[in-house]
């Protein structure tokens, strides 16, 4: 029966990480995943080039129940670290906006580099492999797995969350912590586009492909990027990202002007442009059919002039404060992360190791850390994994 020092499960961001670093220190590492090929999400990540780090990578872009948690992992491997990495395989990159890192060529650039310093390492990496038990020995841990049975000192769980199961998401990670006595935090879709159904559905159908730059708000946090509709409702940077901190029942509020104090420039525009209509001027800020659309649909467009101060301060408060309520997201089919998990405050924030099963390691998505998007997510699998790949 296979003996080694550590075994990794899940050949993600998290586990090609931390196999190849423990394996650095000397350590004998086995790195095994049930899909056909590792680093899936890597592949398909930012559009097929791998936002792969954020240059601005901090606590604050963070969501945890246990928010101190991830300060020292993320202290312990930072972004440069990482930067640095790839400029050792000579991987070229660039910024693309707001410190979000992708590669110039393609995702499997990222994924290139992590095999091969599992490779250069010493990794023994097996695909294709199922776990159908595990159980707590007195040195270690016993795998009954589909190559057979594996011991080993340290366990490591790396299987991510439920994000995007046609690429191989399961709950297997979840289980385990359960198995071993943690706690796990409710878990739901992040980074993910929002479904209308009701009076809105219409026009999000009418806009689909249309791109808005605005500042979208719910439960007191903010974010300002671009809006896209879609057939199904709204999706786009700013959508994802407040995705995050919504709740079902929560409205959105969505300022389509951000750029514009609203009741003051439709104020200036009466006075100054008196006979154009409100459509020709929306048609300067949004797409012509947008502005159209809106126009018609939310107020009737005419000539500025023959608007009343009250019917202007309606369209401000409508174009500054559209309130949306979603139906509800796309779900995991779809989402970029996964929400909540294993409760941190039951692993050691240094080690990642289980507080209650000694010897178990939690690292990336699995955990109650989830980060925003553009790269966070990544840098979190990054550190995560180091910091673990230090103690195993």
């Amino acid at each position: 029966m296979p003996v080694t020092d550590v075994v990794i499960i899940g050949a993600g961001a998290a586990g090609l990480m931390c196999a190849f670093t423990a394996a650095q220190r000397g350590r004998k590492v086995m790195l095994i995943d049930h899909a056909n090929k590792p680093g899936k999400k890597i592949l398909m990540s930012g559009g097929g080039r791998c936002n792969f780090t954020n240059m601005y990578t901090e606590p604050a872009n963070f969501l945890s129940q246990n928010p101190h948690f991830c300060k020292s992992a993320l202290a312990r491997y930072t972004q440069w670290d990482f930067i640095e990495l790839v400029g050792k395989h000579g991987v070229p990159y660039h910024e693309k906006k707001l410190g979000q890192l992708f590669c110039d060529n393609k995702s499997s650039d990222i994924l290139d580099l992590l095999l091969a310093e599992c490779d250069a390492a010493g990794v023994s990496l097996h695909m294709d492999t199922s776990v159908q038990s595990i159980e707590k020995t007195e040195t270690g841990y016993l795998l009954k797995t589909t190559l057979g049975e594996l011991r080993c000192e340290s366990l490591v769980i790396a299987t991510g969350g439920l994000s995007i199961p046609t690429l191989g998401a399961t709950g297997f990670g979840y289980q385990v912590g359960k198995q071993f006595g943690h706690t796990l935090l409710p878990t739901r879709a992040g980074l993910v586009p929002f479904t209308i159904t009701d009076q809105l559905k219409e026009l999000c159908t009418e806009l689909t492909g249309t791109s808005v730059d605005c500042l979208v708000s719910c439960n007191d946090v903010s974010f300002r990027e671009n809006i896209l509709f879609t057939h199904r409702g709204l999706s786009g940077p700013a959508i994802l990202q407040i995705s995050s901190f919504w709740q079902p029942g929560d409205t959105v509020e969505i300022n389509l002007m951000p750029d514009h104090d609203a009741h003051n420039w439709l104020t200036e525009q009466q006075s100054e442009r008196p006979n154009s209509e409100l459509k020709t001027l929306l048609g300067e800020i949004f797409t012509k059919k947008m502005a159209n659309l809106i126009a018609e649909q939310w107020f009737v467009s005419k000539p500025m002039k023959q608007y009343t101060h009250a019917e202007l301060a309606d369209i401000a408060t409508r174009l500054a404060s559209w309130q949306v309520v979603p139906a509800g997201t796309e779900g995991y089919r779809t989402a970029e992360v996964t929400l909540g998990g294993i409760d941190t405050r039951e692993v050691s924030s240094k080690t990642m190791e289980s507080l209650k099963s000694p010897g178990l390691y939690f690292v990336g998505e699995v955990l109650d850390v989830s980060g925003h998007l553009g790269g966070f997510n990544f840098q979190w699998a990054w550190a995560s994994a180091y910091a673990a790949a230090q103690f195993v």
